[in-house]
């Protein structure tokens, strides 16, 4: 289903992508579905950590994407180190119920998931 909400030139219709100008994808590969109040995000947190990362001076990112509208995309810091990381920190897992109440949040700040641009930065609160 497409969403009504979806500017013209973002919609993925029959496996054809818009125009790559404002557009930034997940990698399907690794990438987990979740509905939240009935739409379809992806939703990835990288495999390998980034350097930074791999030092936990950096915490873990979750990227999310709406499905069937490639408009912009959330990027996520998390309140937690890499589940990776070469120093042993605590690996705490992102939970489907935390990617929604994420979602949530962002959409209440102004998140417009249908509108091309660049990528909408936020951080997760601590629990």
């Amino acid at each position: 289903m497409i969403d009504p909400n979806c500017q013209p030139g973002n919609r993925v219709e029959h496996g054809h992508l818009p125009s790559r100008r404002f557009v930034m994808a997940l990698v399907k590969k690794g990438s987990r579905l979740i509905t939240v109040d009935g739409v379809t995000y992806r939703w990835r947190v990288r495999g390998r950590p980034t350097y930074d990362q791999g030092l936990c001076q950096r915490p873990l990112a979750v990227a999310v994407e709406q499905v069937d509208c490639k408009g912009r995309v959330l990027l996520v810091g998390m309140p937690q180190d890499h589940p990776s990381n070469w120093l042993g920190g605590p690996a705490v897992p992102v939970l489907p119920s935390m990617v929604a109440a994420i979602v949530r949040k962002a959409l209440a700040e102004g998140r417009e998931p249908t509108q091309p641009g660049t990528a909408f930065d936020m951080t997760a609160p601590v629990d």
